[in-house]
């Protein structure tokens, strides 16, 4: 079970990676990061990867359909398991991390889109946060 920074440094193995974060969404606060950040600051990216998803994860048309959620009414993650941010020159995916606290930790990660390989990303980013072990 990888740590943050071991699960960071997996991610930049990815094809096209740039840089990687481990962000607290509803504070804005860099738990991790590795690589180059977007805007060449990775607290301002940090911050601005936290609104975008405080957007997403809080806005009632993301919420889960009904029977979507857990028996007692009340969902413990985000209805939204990611997002893709797709720009001319690069792609950002955002995955929240499920933990069985209540978790407002996601992952972003910066590709490249010449040489990145989105779908090969979401497939790792899923898995590398299931195996992820917060401290």
């Amino acid at each position: 079970m990888p740590g943050i920074d071991e699960c960071l440094l997996h991610a930049m193995r990815l094809p096209g990676a740039r840089g990687a974060a481990l962000v607290d969404w509803t504070s804005g606060l860099a738990l991790g990061t590795v690589g180059d950040a977007a805007g060449d600051d990775h607290e301002t990216a940090a911050t601005e990867t936290a609104e975008l998803a405080r957007m997403a994860a809080e806005h009632p048309t993301f919420a889960p359909a009904p029977g979507g959620e857990d028996t007692d009414g009340a969902s413990k993650s985000p209805p939204v398991e990611d997002l893709v941010v797709t720009t001319r020159t690069c792609y950002h995916v955002l995955r929240f991390v499920e933990t069985s606290f209540d978790s407002s930790v996601l992952m972003h990660l910066w590709l490249d889109r010449a040489e990145g390989n989105l779908a090969l990303a979401r497939l790792r980013m899923r898995d590398l946060t299931e195996r992820l072990v917060l401290e």
